[in-house]
């Protein structure tokens, strides 16, 4: 876009100058064409004054434009182009005071060109010396030299307000085009800035996903198998139960992996209501279900939060409690909130002493991105609580 932009300006520029090129063509024609048809002086001296204008063309084509054109222009190539111009036009000027209207053309170059105290004493030598010299020169009767002095000074204040406003306005515009540069630079900054956000954003995310499904799912494997490799000597029945409890862990990871890369729900919650999910959820990890309140369909965002907070909190329970323990969990459906609850009377621990980690910084995340709070009450030797609150939205029915 920027490029697109660049190119739109360059082109712009390009035809705005054509119109200044116009505009100088035709100043020089008519002055030429005027100093020709004047009266006085004589022919020779009304052919020799246009003629001294007659190399101002190729000295514009080949330098002025380009000097115009620059930005900046070179300040030291434009004070000798302007004074081969001035070299030219004042002997003219002097000749045939028709000559003077080519100062049209020449100061708007010396308000372009040249700095402002440079373009003001430029501007004054072209309208003052033409009438000085022409009045020594001719020795004009004093009427055509007051009519003169006037004009020269009423073109002066002209040019330099005319100049000085010119000028105002390019520094503006130049101020405008670098303000729109540092916009534009600005603009894509923060484009980088959102898309690296949102990249981090998104890692944490699959952080979390991977925290909350495969990793707790692998950790419930590798505590299975140590149940199993205690039970094959002498429970056959209970290490059967915990292989079965193995391969439907296994194979729910699969599908959770499944879920997570097509970016769908997660495998619990597919085709299945929270209370169903949950269910099998805590009968995977040999924990007790209670549901109170009115089950009703929810949104998926709360129904997601609820059955990962669950997820990780039994995976603590079973991680840092132990087998033997008693595991609850409780559901509740209110009528503008949805609450889930898990319990163990395991050892316990210090929340404030928890650094680092994803589970229950994860699980706080959750929540509060659905507006809803995380909770963990526990204490050495006194069990474990995690309760999730969520505010919900009663689905009305068609």
């Amino acid at each position: 876009m920027s490029d697109a932009a660049d190119a739109g300006s360059a082109y712009h520029w390009e035809r705005s100058f054509r119109i200044w090129d116009t505009y100088f063509a035709l100043i020089w024609l008519a002055t030429v064409a005027y100093a020709l048809a004047a009266e006085h002086p004589g022919w020779p001296v009304r052919a020799i004054a246009p003629a001294l204008l007659v190399p101002l063309v190729p000295l514009y084509v080949v330098v002025g434009r380009r000097l115009i054109q620059g930005d900046p222009p070179d300040q030291r190539r434009t004070v000798g182009y302007l004074a081969a111009a001035l070299a030219l036009f004042l002997p003219s000027a002097v000749l045939a005071g028709e000559t003077r209207l080519l100062a049209f053309a020449l100061i708007p170059q010396c308000f372009m060109t040249l700095r402002l105290r440079s373009a003001l004493m430029a501007v004054a030598v072209i309208n003052l010396v033409p009438v000085a010299g022409w009045a020594l020169l001719w020795r004009p009767d004093t009427r055509d030299v007051v009519f003169n002095v006037l004009f020269c000074v009423v073109t002066l204040v002209f040019s330099v307000a005319l100049g000085i406003w010119t000028i105002r306005i390019i520094e503006q515009s130049q101020e405008r085009a670098e303000l729109i540069a540092e916009l534009d630079a600005s603009r894509h900054e923060i484009g980088r800035l959102s898309e690296a956000h949102g990249a981090l954003a998104e890692r944490e995310r699959l952080a979390r996903e991977i925290h909350d499904t495969l990793a707790q799912g692998f950790t419930s494997l590798v505590m299975l198998v140590q149940a199993v490799e205690a039970e094959l000597d002498h429970d056959l029945p209970e290490a059967r139960r915990h292989l079965r409890l193995m391969d439907e862990t296994a194979r729910q990871n699969l599908a959770e992996a499944r879920a997570l890369v097509a970016g769908g729900a997660p495998a619990d919650l597919d085709g299945a209501s929270l209370p169903d999910a949950l269910r099998r959820l805590a009968t995977r990890h040999d924990a007790r279900l209670e549901v109170t309140g009115p089950v009703r369909m929810l949104p998926a965002g709360p129904e997601v939060v609820a059955l990962r907070a669950c997820q990780e909190a039994l995976a603590n329970a079973r991680k840092h409690a132990g087998s033997s323990v008693t595991v609850g969990v409780s559901l509740a459906y209110g009528d503008d909130s949805l609450m889930v609850s898990v319990r163990d009377d395991g050892c316990g621990f210090d929340p404030a002493a928890v650094r680092g980690g994803y589970g229950l910084a994860g699980l706080r995340a959750r929540a509060v991105e659905v507006g809803g709070t995380a909770e963990v009450r526990s204490a050495p030797g006194d069990g474990t609580a995690v309760t999730v609150r969520l505010p919900v939205v009663r689905r009305e029915l068609p």
